[in-house]
């Protein structure tokens, strides 16, 4: 159990995203998506409770979609919940965020859908 935690923990220090956009925002809208500051796509989970303060993405699938993660406290409608392994995942609206591996480039949407349950995130 204790290596599977370390194994999750290295994963999403590894595939996380971090991002602070140049106006202080968490994430710009693009194209009515949100996006991170590297123009990747964000999106949630239909399996994350809006305001329960947690990801239900871990172990494998925090690996394909990697949580985005928060630096310090946003302002609404951005908040933050801790992950299992004790980051901190950006969430909007309540449910935390994600982009995700097959994305390669700036703009890229091809997460939306996957399996009846990841979204791409309407830009405010």
């Amino acid at each position: 159990m204790n290596m599977l935690r370390v194994s999750t923990a290295v994963s999403t220090l590894l595939f996380s995203t971090t991002l602070l956009a140049a106006d202080g925002a968490p994430l710009r809208n693009v194209n009515g998506v949100l996006v991170d500051s590297a123009g990747m796509t964000v999106y949630t989970y239909d399996k994350d409770t809006p305001g329960s303060g947690k990801s239900s993405c871990v172990a494998t699938c925090a690996t394909n979609w990697p949580p985005v993660m928060a630096q310090g406290t946003p302002a609404a409608p951005y908040s933050v919940v801790t992950r299992e392994d004790g980051g901190k995942q950006l969430a909007h609206k309540g449910k935390p965020l994600y982009t995700f591996v097959k994305d390669k480039k700036a703009g890229d949407r091809t997460g939306d859908g996957v399996g009846g349950a990841w979204h791409v995130v309407a830009g405010d």
